[in-house]
């Protein structure tokens, strides 16, 4: 390596120094060793190639310095021709090396990221949806890209660059010593020159690298909040692309002023540094052949100096900054597992057992339930604030106790808040109650199989969420191996067989981010639609036709008979209109049941439920009576 290169080197290093965090710990080193432990068969065998390339770095300027002195002592040509041949051997076998090492280094890293992803995603699909609720997308998916990328740098680069410098920086100052002492002693002198300024100067390029990223941090939330359908919509509605503009150029305009900033002061350092390393060859030269006159040193051993001298500096710089390098990478590591060592508060037991066949009750015994509190399922920086909030852990529910026999359709109703969506996360199991019991076919759902529970219980909620995949996509995430067919039987049966025929590409239409290019009712009606293709015996609609004008709620209504035919259901509703043929309905205020019966017998009772009914329908004749002619 150059002392240029060498200069770029150190300058990189140093410049990725951290923010002051000690990620040093027993728990920590073990968890990483955790992770190498499958790879460790590379490991050895990319030790041992980073030594042998190495040791093929340093034979080089020696065989070069024997042939000088073969031809300056007038021996044979073949000897001459011989070292040359050998030069060649070393110069192949050296990059030989140099692809194996590089293979190796890949094959780890890669394999590395693949683990620590896999085992993140792996383990974020276990959170609880509160965790997902106040954890920032972008955040999370820094964890799995940035951070994880950082932690492969330790088995990918640091560890290699360590064993390979060592080696190199302790070969080369013996045969440098061997060669000359003095010039070797001069040489070292001239290391504070190159050491001193890499360090302020790498702290300087870290700080402007730190506000860049920073500033490109913002720069991606603001477009991914901006270009989402949702966020391009408020945008225009609210009349602000301009304020947004001069926000978005304020940021790009300092990150082009960084990097301007940066790019000189690492030219101007690189160019010191390349001054200095000139310096430091004259100094070989000049003083190595001045002994080479004197008789005191060979001519061969001023070109083996001079040589080695370019790699000598390099491994020293390297050496230095491995530290730098390896608290990079633990604090990468630190980040990941900082994710990973969050518990999911809901977990299948290991005895667990599937749910009974056929139809299934619903049961809920006395149940109560506090909405966990940020520490139990979130990491402030995730969050991306200073301090969790350590609001929460306030009873949401107070002894709830119903049941719905087989078959049939219990609706609750309610104000905002009054805890009724609460119930159905419980049933689904999104969350796990406090006391009490919820039971499916005289199951706990707590004592359930993930998968039972997967195939049992569908439910549709209001915003009627799709990917940006295709209409097939969609559907399948219900069942993966269902044919076209019944593909188009759900769409039939959900009144979206005549829409989806008259597209293009049919099944395979894309349907956009959250499946804005249908509307609302046919959103909806895709959803029941994929609940339809699950066939779940228990079916949970929460406030599935809220958001509806009368034309598309009464398709959605329609496709939803058809769903709930013959499965036991649970219906959250706030159109009362909706709810009428429940078996019971049951009226759900300040956490608990405070009515409950048929419409006609809460009716009757002039209670809450007629309060709620009449209010409903009054406000409902009076704004027809506004649009009247």
């Amino acid at each position: 390596m150059s002392m240029q290169s060498a200069a770029w080197s150190s300058l990189h290093q140093i410049s990725r120094a951290t923010d002051g965090r000690n990620p040093f710990s027993r728990a920590t080193i073990r968890r990483v060793l955790a992770f190498a432990r499958p790879h460790r068969t590379r490991l050895v065998a990319f030790v041992l190639a980073s030594i042998v390339a190495a040791v093929l770095a340093v034979a080089t300027p020696v065989l070069a310095g024997q042939v000088v002195d073969a031809i300056v002592g007038h021996q044979s040509v073949s000897t001459v021709v011989w070292l040359a041949v050998l030069i060649a051997v070393v110069a192949v076998a050296d990059a030989g090396f140099g692809l194996l090492t590089r293979w190796l280094s890949s094959t780890i890293g890669e394999g590395v990221i693949l683990d620590l992803r896999r085992a993140v995603f792996d383990h974020v699909q276990k959170m609880p949806i509160a965790f997902f609720t106040r954890t920032r997308t972008g955040a999370l998916v820094s964890r799995l890209n940035n951070d994880v990328i950082g932690a492969q740098a330790a088995f990918a680069g640091t560890l290699s660059g360590v064993v390979s410098n060592a080696v190199a920086l302790i070969l080369t100052v013996a045969v440098m010593a061997q060669k000359s002492w003095l010039v070797t002693v001069l040489a070292l002198i001239l290391l504070p020159v190159f050491l001193i300024p890499a360090r302020r100067m790498g702290t300087r390029v870290a700080d402007l690298r730190r506000e860049a990223a920073a500033h490109n941090s913002a720069m991606s939330t603001q477009m991914t909040e901006r270009f989402s359908a949702p966020g391009a919509t408020l945008i225009k509605l609210f009349g602000r692309p301009d304020e947004e503009s001069r926000e978005f150029a304020v940021r790009a305009r300092r990150v082009r002023d960084i990097g301007i900033r940066s790019s000189m002061l690492s030219f101007t350092f690189i160019t010191a540094l390349t001054l200095v390393s000139s310096l430091a060859l004259a100094l070989v030269y000049g003083v190595g052949g001045w002994l080479a006159i004197g008789g005191q040193l060979a001519a061969g051993d001023v070109v083996v100096l001079a040589l080695l001298l370019t790699r000598l500096y390099a491994p020293i710089t390297n050496l230095s900054n491995a530290r730098v390098e390896i608290m990079s990478a633990l604090v990468s590591f630190e980040r990941v597992f900082e994710v990973l060592d969050l518990t999911p508060l809901i977990r299948q037991k290991p005895d667990a057992r599937a749910l009974p066949s056929g139809q299934v009750a619903v049961e809920f015994d006395d149940v109560r339930f506090s909405y966990p509190s940020a520490e139990k399922v979130s990491l402030a920086s995730l969050e991306e604030v200073a301090v969790l909030d350590t609001r929460g852990g306030e009873e949401v529910l107070h002894g709830v106790s119903f049941r719905v026999q087989p078959g049939q359709t219990v609706a609750l109703v309610g104000s905002s808040g009054a805890g009724k969506s609460t119930v159905a996360q419980l049933l689904s199991r999104l969350y796990d109650v406090d006391s009490g019991a919820v039971r499916i076919g005289g199951t706990d759902v707590r004592d359930a199989t993930f998968a039972s529970m997967r195939g049992t219980v569908g439910m549709v909620t209001q915003d009627g969420h799709l990917f940006h995949e295709s209409i097939a996509s969609n559907l399948r995430l219900a069942r993966p191996e269902a044919s076209d067919e019944e593909l188009w039987d759900v769409l039939r049966r959900a009144r979206l067989e005549e829409m989806v025929s008259s597209l293009p590409d049919g099944l395979e239409t894309i349907v956009g981010e959250r499946g804005y290019r249908l509307s609302g009712g046919e959103r909806q009606r895709l959803t029941i639609a994929r609940l339809l293709l699950a066939a779940p015996r228990v079916v949970i609609l929460d406030e599935a036709t809220a958001a509806l004008d009368s034309t598309n709620e009464a398709a959605v209504q329609a496709a939803l008979t058809e769903a709930l035919e013959g499965r036991t259901a649970i219906v959250i509703a706030h159109r009362l209109s909706t709810i009428r043929a429940a078996d019971q309905i049951l009226v759900v205020e300040g956490g608990a049941i405070v009515e409950r019966g048929t419409h006609a017998e809460l009716l009757a009772a002039g209670g809450r439920y007629a309060e709620l009914y009449t209010t409903q329908f009054s406000e409902a004749a009076a704004t027809a009576a506004d649009f009247a002619p």
